[in-house]
């Protein structure tokens, strides 16, 4: 069965596009389309069906470049990280008006919705399950992350090793995964995004795996 993803982006045009405010060059319409294009829904929220909007506040310098972004008000998950990589991706691109003032936040909730994915079968207590779980899950991979760190440096047990294979078992770190993270990480650098990419590379390399060692020693030094 094939899934289709729809992304629908909430924009805001009273706030972001009232007189004298910054605008993104080619209007509202090409912030819409650029969002839409460089958007990649998060594979942890599209399994478990979260989904929602993520309000991201920015600000931006008289050369249209945000200096400051955060998550105003999101999920605590990887919605959150995804809605602030890619409005921080539109700095730049920004019209300012001469009397803006640089330190003003502007707003821009990003909405996340998925179709087809049965969704409407998830329970409000699934949903809330599942981002309990994503909260939990952090706590794991910062465990295999430091292991993998500490083998690198030379300082891991050897005894650990069957215990952080079995935590990678149990959050699906397995090479299909890293092969899917890989190409969103190359997804990245299409779209420009360095930062991006060397954060998906380095988890690949702090769970274990040699794929990305190349693209680190290129883009990431």
């Amino acid at each position: 069965m094939i899934f289709r993803t729809f992304l629908v982006l909430w924009l805001a045009p009273t706030l972001l596009f009232a007189e004298d405010q910054p605008e993104f060059k080619g209007g509202q319409k090409s912030l819409f389309n650029f969002i839409y294009n460089n958007l990649i829904y998060p594979e942890y929220s599209m399994q478990n069906c979260l989904q929602g909007a993520v309000q991201i506040s920015f600000k931006l310098n008289k050369q249209g470049k945000i200096w400051h972004s955060e998550v105003k008000k999101g999920f605590g998950t990887d919605l959150d990280a995804e809605a602030l990589r890619v409005v921080r991706l539109t700095s730049g691109k920004w019209i300012i008006p001469a009397e803006h003032d640089t330190l003003t936040s502007m707003v821009l909730p990003v909405n996340f919705t998925l179709k087809d994915f049965k969704c409407e079968e998830r329970s409000k207590d699934e949903i809330n399950a599942a981002i309990n779980a994503y909260h939990a899950r952090i706590g794991i991979s910062n465990v295999i992350f430091n292991y993998y760190d500490k083998k690198v440096e030379g300082s891991a047990d050897p005894a650990d090793e069957l215990r952080i294979q079995a935590l990678k078992a149990q959050l699906g770190y397995d090479d299909k995964f890293i092969d899917r993270l890989l190409k969103q990480a190359q997804r990245k650098l299409k779209q420009e995004d360095r930062q991006g990419a060397c954060e998906d590379f380095q988890i690949i390399r702090r769970l274990g795996s040699d794929k990305s060692a190349a693209f680190i020693d290129q883009y990431c030094k």
